[in-house]
C-alpha cells in the first residue's frame, strides 16, 4: 500500500511539473525568479514566512515530523523547506505557482493535501519574497544545484 501511495504521489508531482507552464503561460520563468541575494526582499519574506508558513513548515524550515508518511486521511505532513526537503528540487516558477494556486489547480483534479493556495492572500511579490527567503537559507551547494534546475527549466521553455 505504501508503494502504491508513493507512486501516486510521484505521478502527481510529475503531472504538476508538466502542468506548471500551462498555468503560468509564456514568461513564467523570468517573471517569477527568486532573488535570495536581495536583502530587502528576503527580510520581507522572513516576516511573511513567520506569519503564513512557519506554523506548518517550522520556524527553522524543518517541516513536520514524519513528513514522508501519509496520515490516516492520506495527507502528507508539511515537508521541510531546508536542504533536507524537496523544495529545492523544483524550479522557481513551479514553487511560485504551487504556492499561489495550490497543487490541485496545477494537476487539474482533487488531491488530498493541507497546503493552502495563497492567491487571495499574498501578492505575487510577497510570494516571491517568501520563496526568496527560503532559498536564502539553503547552503551554497544546494542553491547552485537549484540554479541548475532553473537553467534546465528555462532551456525546456525555450524549446517550446
Amino acid at each position: 500500500m505504501t508503494r502504491y501511495l508513493t507512486a501516486i504521489g510521484a505521478a502527481t508531482l510529475t503531472l504538476g511539473t508538466a502542468a506548471y507552464m500551462t498555468i503560468g503561460g509564456p514568461g513564467v520563468l523570468a517573471d517569477h525568479a527568486l532573488r535570495p541575494d536581495d536583502s530587502r526582499l528576503v527580510a520581507l519574506g522572513s516576516t511573511i514566512y513567520v506569519e503564513n508558513c512557519a506554523s506548518c513548515h517550522g520556524a527553522r524550515l524543518e517541516g513536520q515530523a514524519n513528513w514522508r508518511a501519509r496520515d490516516a486521511d492520506g495527507r502528507l505532513p508539511a515537508p521541510p523547506h531546508d536542504e533536507t526537503g524537496h523544495t529545492w528540487h523544483h524550479p522557481d516558477s513551479y514553487l511560485f505557482l504551487l504556492t499561489k494556486y495550490g497543487i490541485e489547480a496545477m494537476i487539474g483534479r482533487p488531491y488530498p493535501n493541507n497546503m493552502p493556495a495563497y492567491e487571495d492572500d499574498l501578492s505575487d511579490e510577497q510570494i516571491i519574497a517568501v520563496l526568496s527567503y527560503i532559498k536564502s537559507r539553503w547552503p551554497d551547494q544546494v542553491r547552485r544545484r537549484h540554479d541548475q534546475i532553473n537553467d534546465r527549466a528555462a532551456a525546456r521553455q525555450e524549446k517550446g
